[in-house]
């Protein structure tokens, strides 16, 4: 069984040429394998089974292995049988019609609106790099950009008398979104400034040299907006998720919420209506006279 293994994972290197670290990935998940095979007293790969796989991957779920790590365990099987039946050594695949189980979905961080007021309601000094953030903070917020849309932004996609961006998005999908009064103001204050920088492109936000800003400057300026006008942690995203979650909070539009995030499937979208439910649980059990807790005991 090892000698099968040991060439199946040179076949990788050789034919399929993965990378290092995909390879030890293989290498880590097939010897949990080959370890449960003796454990088992199964000795050759033609004797394991489903049943065994489905054992296997119970006990290592009950010792908390995630379920992206236990899918990425039954990819590994897979492609290992397949390889065997290729070379003629198995007819079988003990992994068809196994899954990992689903891990809990974790919610996206995200401002309530008071928050998200605080944030951007802040002073703003006037000079050529508050100003520059605070246009960025106000149009992530405003329509939802992700990073690299910002980061990627020139000034032809924008179109500040008719209230709209154009972004180029995740498949180079392109779409037109609203921009609020608040951001279209931020901005024509900001273009201004921009212009005196001596740009080097069309690139709408720049540093002061006048080269475009990228992720990592954008992040910097965003986490630190955070610290100062909120005392927390602020990354892009959680400005994008925030524009998501308060707009479907106000619209109970799902379709539309998506559309204007982009997305391709509305089931990333409906983690947003998991938020939205939670703020609406949060309010019921402080409101509702039979969901409040009592505040002290009869005697």
């Amino acid at each position: 069984m090892q000698t099968d293994l040991d060439a199946y994972l040179e076949h990788l290197r050789s034919a399929r040429q993965l990378s290092a670290h995909s390879l030890d990935g293989y290498r880590r998940d097939l010897h949990k394998l080959l370890g449960y095979c003796a454990q088992q007293h199964i000795a050759s790969w033609n004797e394991l089974h489903g049943r065994h796989l489905r054992q296997l991957i119970a006990e290592l779920h009950r010792k908390g292995r995630s379920s992206r790590s236990l899918a990425r365990l039954l990819s590994s099987v897979r492609g290992f049988y397949r390889y065997l039946n290729q070379e003629g050594h198995c007819q079988h695949d003990p992994a068809t019609g196994l899954s990992a189980p689903k891990g809990e979905r974790r919610l996206p961080r995200l401002l309530d609106t008071d928050r998200a007021m605080q944030l951007l309601d802040g002073g703003v000094e006037d000079d050529f790099i508050a100003h520059r953030d605070q246009a960025m903070l106000e149009l992530f917020y405003s329509s939802g950009l992700r990073l690299s849309e910002l980061v990627g932004l020139n000034l032809d996609q924008l179109d500040l008398a008719a209230g709209l961006v154009r972004v180029l998005g995740k498949g180079n999908k392109v779409r037109e979104l609203p921009v609020g009064r608040k951001a279209r103001e931020a901005l024509q204050t900001w273009l201004p400034l921009r212009a005196l920088a001596n740009p080097a492109d069309g690139a709408v936000f720049i540093g002061q040299q006048g080269r475009r800003l990228g992720a990592r400057a954008v992040q910097l300026r965003v986490r630190q907006a955070g610290v100062r006008e909120l005392g927390q942690h602020l990354h892009p995203h959680m400005l994008r998720h925030s524009f998501a979650s308060h707009l479907l909070e106000s619209s109970q539009d799902l379709r539309s919420v998506q559309e204007l995030l982009g997305h391709a499937d509305i089931g990333t979208t409906q983690i947003y209506t998991h938020l939205d439910f939670q703020h609406l649980a949060k309010v019921y059990d402080q409101a509702h006279p039979r969901a409040k807790r009592k505040q002290d005991t009869d005697t």
